[in-house]
């Protein structure tokens, strides 16, 4: 079967990760004698020394870099390419190694015939990212020559400044020749300036492998082209009106009758839900996201897409598909507190109802500005934390004027606020569950009390269906605790219990499960299985369940 070009650069990243392997063992090997006595007639030893410390430090650069071909970043391709032409010198200078340096050439030859497919764009770097990169051994040497000024009693044989320098530089790969009278200060000068060897290596690798920046926002024109879509086509997925958060971007097909809602974070484009507008043109979004992706060396994921839009992602973008959890929707018109089953929602809600407290249903049209800022207190004050959490199931704004349809659940007693919920619509007839507070020491069942208030003004509402909050593996809760459950599935479910004494994955799922609804089940979509581990930190940063230092989030990616 013949190779496409795509398969073969795939390829050729792998490939050049295994020749930096290579160059590193062929460093750390020692010559074969008699190459070694055949390159001593012609070169001094000094240089062959030198140059095997290089093959050692371009053996590390390469290893680096075949994680930004992967990513077909343009910048690695070209050093690559010139690491490849240097292996080829130094790989003969340091013990005439005549296959590592063919194996370099190839490299390179097969680099050239692929360059059409490293076309990923330049990341955008900061004045400092070249600062730091230039300034590590400039700081190597300095601190080098300090230290043997401070220490020259230690050294054997008078050194002028000069020569304090050459030695320094030399000492960043490993290769200083100075003599000391006692073994702890040549390994104290040999790990100085060796760390700033490689962290000059490091910072060159990671400047070339940076992968461009986007910029969140919604622009008003794109904001306005997605409303005109989810007035269409928002009862789709209960997730459409997410799209609308002011730290998403916004990709639409070629036609414009459908969007992609992503934001980019740590090199991954992270879309949520499923695409917004019409079903037939959700391919073109998708390949508009994808080659958007790929231009920018971006690793393609989506959180939670329902299953039709997973299919769309596997069969028109080539991604996989991994079952993520599921979402509790409500059916209010055969919602019901009567029954055994429900028993524990219903007294929840009798000794509530019993403690004085009621509730109001309002959509945020209908209440004026002093209501509105006494939500937002209320909110925050009964917030977890300086942190608001939320990135595909959470809006993130509460009585904005730019959500008239948005509707407000409110408990009150003694006419203050003990609890809140607030939905966003979910097309005309349905809610999605955007925002859940209650005051820490309200009576218990709170939750619940604003649930079934939510249910019962639902057809005054003119409302049929409520997505409520979506349970991570809630399939492996449920069948775990099964009689005859196995125990591959019984270790999985100990492990999550164990997680969710961290996230509240289990309280979550049994909080859903009390009021009996139907479940819906949602999707992580992915390029490839080696990029699942920056999905899940790109999905942990922007649900914000992982938060950077402050000082830190000025420069964020």
């Amino acid at each position: 079967m013949r190779l496409s070009r795509a398969a073969a650069a795939r390829w050729a990243a792998r490939l050049t990760f295994a020749t930096g392997v290579v160059m590193l063992i062929s460093a750390l090997l020692p010559a074969l004698p008699r190459r070694a006595h055949l390159l001593a007639e012609f070169l001094p030893v000094e240089l062959t020394a030198t140059a095997n410390a290089a093959v050692a430090a371009v053996g590390v650069l390469i290893v680096l870099l075949a994680g930004g071909l992967r990513r077909r970043q343009r910048a690695a391709w070209r050093a690559v390419l010139a690491l490849c032409a240097a292996a080829v010198v130094l790989n003969v200078v340091k013990g005439l190694d005549i296959e590592e340096s063919l194996l370099a050439g190839a490299l390179a030859l097969l680099l050239v015939l692929l360059r059409d497919q490293f076309r990923a764009a330049p990341p955008q770097t900061r004045w400092w990212v070249p600062l730091f990169a230039a300034g590590a051994p400039v700081l190597g040497v300095i601190y080098g020559v300090a230290f043997l000024t401070l220490r020259r009693d230690h050294l054997a044989g008078p050194t002028n400044p000069a020569e304090l320098a050459a030695q320094a530089f030399a000492g960043l790969g490993g290769q200083s020749t100075l003599h000391f009278t006692d073994t702890a200060t040549r390994w104290q000068f040999g790990t100085i300036t060796g760390a700033f060897g490689l962290l000059t290596i490091v910072l060159l690798g990671w400047t070339v492998l940076r992968t461009g920046r986007r910029e969140p926002g919604l622009c008003p024109a794109d904001e306005t082209a997605l409303r005109h879509l989810l007035d269409r086509y928002g009862g789709n997925d209960s997730l459409g009106y997410f799209t609308l958060r002011q730290d998403k971007s916004v990709i639409f097909s070629a036609s414009g009758k459908a969007a992609i809602g992503y934001r980019v974070l740590g090199g991954v484009s992270l879309a949520a839900g499923d695409p917004i507008g019409d079903p037939e043109a959700w391919p073109g979004a998708i390949d508009a996201w994808l080659t958007e992706a790929r231009a920018h060396g971006w690793a393609p994921a989506v959180l939670g897409c329902g299953e039709r839009a997973g299919e769309c992602y596997a069969r028109f973008g080539g991604l996989n598909a991994l079952e993520l959890g599921d979402e509790a929707i409500l059916d209010v018109n055969d919602f019901t507190l009567d029954g055994r089953t429900m028993r524990v929602v219903r007294q929840a809600v009798n000794r509530v109802e019993r403690s004085g407290v009621t509730a109001t249903v309002h959509r945020v049209s209908d209440l004026d500005p002093a209501e509105i800022a006494e939500l937002i207190t209320a909110a925050d004050a009964f917030r977890d934390g300086p942190v608001e959490r939320g990135f595909s199931m959470a809006l993130s704004r509460l009585g904005d004027p730019s959500d008239p349809d948005c509707v407000v659940v409110v408990a009150r007693q003694d006419n203050q606020i003990k609890g809140l919920l607030h939905f966003v619509p979910w097309g005309p007839d349905g809610l999605s569950l955007d925002l859940m507070r209650r005051e820490r020491d309200s009576v218990n069942g709170m939750v619940e009390f604003l649930v079934v208030a939510a249910a019962r003004e639902a057809a005054a509402l003119g409302v049929d269906r409520i997505s409520l909050n979506f349970a991570v593996f809630r399939s492996v809760f449920a069948r775990g605790e099964r009689i005859g459950a196995g125990p591959v599935l019984r270790f999985w479910r100990a492990l999550l219990l164990f997680a969710s004494r961290f996230w509240q994955l289990e309280s979550l799922y049994r909080a859903n499960a009390k009021f009996r609804p139907r479940w819906e089940p949602r999707f992580l979509c992915f390029a490839s299985a080696r990029d699942v581990p920056r999905i899940a930190m790109a999905a942990l940063r922007a649900e914000a369940f992982l938060v950077a230092p402050q000082v830190l989030l000025r420069g964020r990616s």
